[in-house]
């Protein structure tokens, strides 16, 4: 064997990468003086990516596959170089291993409340949150868009600007999305859809794809969450009246069971409202509730008392009350046959035709008492 053909598989470079890490994205291949040995072998593993950077330039990207670096599977390379076919002619280059598979359950959420109009509540804050998952499918754009000579890019290095984008997009589709926030839990999976679809163009940009984005949660403010859970409680305790008894049997229980009530204390207090609960379910009707037809009913709502008009030689007078008009009858002022007028009355009548003013002229005093 000739000594240059020993030499020359003496120094013959094996370049791979075997990934060890859960979060490297893109890892560069280090060599002293970044001296790449002219016929070295490239092992590009599945859901890898092998860059060649070459004096500031990308050269060249490789697919899963075994490679021998030689000019004529580098066609690229060799118009970027002159090439000597021997040991002494190494080339000074950079290689870049790309992650190319998906990167799992990166976390996203709105640092701030989303103003949104609800159907129901109005004006509404909400937040959201979920997770999404990435994926490099174009390397020599990511490489250019966004690591640069970074040697070693987690996922973390990208998830803070993927997040802006994602939140940006979630904020505009939930606010203008026109779902009732009680049904957007129903309606996660279509709006995780819709913010992915929104933000596909930014992220292709970086060489980026997302595979799967999921909204977990949509809330409201604690304060509002809280008033909803005061109405669904009323919702559920139906009969207020029962729900009361309930409570009085549970807190009856709970000081009877209770022995640090202050020796006989918690026993009495047992006992007291046990017989307030004995009443209340001796009285007719369920739980001691007594039926509708023995409540008090309310008293009749007071007559409405007539107001009249007197017609005299063309004039009307009034309003008079049925008082008034007694005493008039009583003085002679108001006769049998002077016109009359009280609100709902049809026309003009005669006093004596009318049945409540005809008892004023028919009305006489009973007989004297006898002479003692």
């Amino acid at each position: 064997m000739p000594i240059f053909d020993f030499l020359r598989g003496q120094f013959i470079d094996v370049i791979h990468w075997t990934e060890d890490s859960r979060d490297t994205m893109v890892w560069r291949f280090e060599r002293e003086g970044h001296e790449i040995k002219y016929g070295a072998k490239l092992t590009v593993r599945e859901g890898q990516a092998a860059v060649f950077i070459h004096e500031g330039q990308l050269a060249d990207v490789f697919t899963p596959g075994l490679y021998m670096l030689e000019t004529n599977n580098m066609p690229i390379l060799t118009s970027l170089n002159h090439w000597d076919h021997g040991f002494r002619s190494p080339f000074k280059s950079e290689i870049y291993f790309v992650n190319t598979t998906r990167f799992n359950d990166l976390k996203w959420g709105t640092k701030n409340p989303i103003m949104a109009r609800d159907p129901e509540f109005g004006p509404v804050r909400l937040r959201a949150f979920g997770t999404y998952s990435v994926r490099v499918t174009d390397p020599a754009r990511f490489m250019s868009e966004i690591v640069g000579t970074d040697g070693e890019f987690t996922a973390d290095e990208i998830s803070f600007q993927i997040r802006n984008v994602i939140v940006q997009e979630a904020s505009r589709v939930l606010a203008s999305s026109g779902i009732p926030v009680l049904d957007m839990a129903a309606n996660t999976a279509e709006l995780g859809k819709l913010v992915a679809s929104q933000i596909s163009a930014t992220v292709t940009s970086y060489g980026l794809t997302i595979p799967e984005l999921y909204i977990e949660n949509i809330s409201l403010p604690p304060a509002v969450e809280a008033a909803l859970d005061k109405r669904t409680s009323m919702g559920i305790a139906g009969d207020l009246g029962r729900f009361t008894q309930y409570s009085a049997a549970e807190a009856m229980t709970a000081a009877a069971a209770n022995p640090s009530g202050g020796g006989g204390m918690g026993a009495g207090l047992g006992m007291g409202m046990g017989m307030a609960m004995a009443n209340q379910i001796a009285q007719p009707g369920p739980w001691g509730a007594r039926p509708e037809s023995a409540a008090a009913a309310p008293p009749p709502p007071p007559p409405v008392e007539h107001v009249w008009h007197i017609a005299e030689n063309g004039q009307t007078k009034g309003p008079f009350s049925k008082a008034s008009m007694g005493r008039m009858a009583a003085d002679g002022a108001l006769m049998r046959d002077t016109l009359v007028w009280t609100p709902g009355q049809d026309g003009w009548m005669r006093a004596e035709d009318v049945t409540e003013l005809a008892q004023l002229f028919t009305i006489l005093p009973p007989p004297p008492p006898p002479a003692v």
